[in-house]
């Protein structure tokens, strides 16, 4: 980040001017890693920022306003006014700004209305109140205990080890037809959201579920044992026929290993024959003998 990078305090200060100038924004809150007191800072953290206002449609893809408050980001994207990816369609609009400094906005426009009827959501600072409706907001969500890894059910468990094990036959289908691609897709997509999933029970049935392991695990390193973390690392494969078995065969035993860990912690059951048969197949295929 530039050495002239604005502070939070300065970030903030524009945030609350904006909003306080202009009679349509009538409350501002803040969620996200800001709202979690459990988070390390750091500078690469966004400001998840909510304007509460009467109408959205004034604010509704307006650069020019955005301009005017906040300057030129140099980077912007508007979900609702996307076409590839389509949006939410919830009634608000979101503007996600990346300014010059390194700064990171994440503004979104929405009904206050809408906002106080809703019963659960994010643990949220609020900021701003012009019309004081906004009183004891999350006060019930404690704070960091928001994102604390959640405890499986046994269905929840078993479902996640039978998706694994199942989407592992396309890996293997991909590789031997060296479709790299699609290898490598299941590999980092199908595959890992399961890994990451059950590394993230490890995490939470290793700490009585009172910690948060992070957006896509971002915190194993933190909580994972040396040796487990050290395994996930090895999981990343370059795009070679060789690598992208030993990432699989590395991922299986991973898996396994957590598995069988939560499974104990938890009383729940791990399919070993599941597993035995995945690996089985795996093991032909590398060896040609499945053509």
């Amino acid at each position: 980040m530039g050495a002239n990078m604005r502070t939070s305090d300065e970030m903030i200060s524009l945030i609350l001017s904006v909003a306080e100038k202009d009679d349509r924004i009538r409350a501002v809150g803040m969620g996200g890693s800001r709202a979690n007191p459990e988070c390390p800072p750091d500078a690469f953290q966004d400001f998840d920022i909510t304007y509460f206002v009467d109408d959205v449609s004034p604010f509704w893809d307006n650069d020019r306003w955005i301009k005017e408050n906040f300057g030129t980001p140099s980077l912007m994207q508007k979900p609702e006014s996307m076409h590839l990816i389509p949006p939410d369609d919830n009634g608000t609009f979101v503007y996600l700004m990346l300014f010059p400094d390194g700064n990171r906005i994440d503004l979104c426009i929405k009904d206050v209305g809408s906002a106080l009827l809703e019963s659960e959501t994010e643990p949220m600072i609020v900021l701003l109140d012009k019309d004081s409706r906004f009183e004891g907001w999350n006060e019930n969500l404690d704070g960091g205990k928001y994102w604390h890894i959640k405890e499986p059910t046994d269905e929840m468990f078993a479902d996640c080890c039978n998706e694994f094990h199942w989407c592992m036959n396309n890996v293997a289908k991909g590789i031997a037809r060296d479709e790299v691609n699609y290898a490598m897709k299941m590999l980092n997509h199908y595959v890992r959201d399961m890994l990451t999933l059950m590394l993230e029970w490890y995490v939470g049935a290793a700490n009585d579920f009172n910690v948060s392991a992070g957006k896509e695990g971002k915190w194993f390193k933190h909580y994972l044992p040396p040796e487990l973390y050290e395994s996930l690392l090895a999981t990343y494969p370059t795009a070679e026929t060789e690598a992208m078995w030993n990432a699989a065969f590395e991922m299986l035993r991973l898996f396994s290993t957590a598995a069988l860990f939560v499974a104990e912690k938890l009383n729940f059951i791990y399919d070993v024959m599941e597993k035995k048969g995945i690996t089985d197949y795996m093991k032909k295929v590398r060896a040609g003998k499945i053509k």
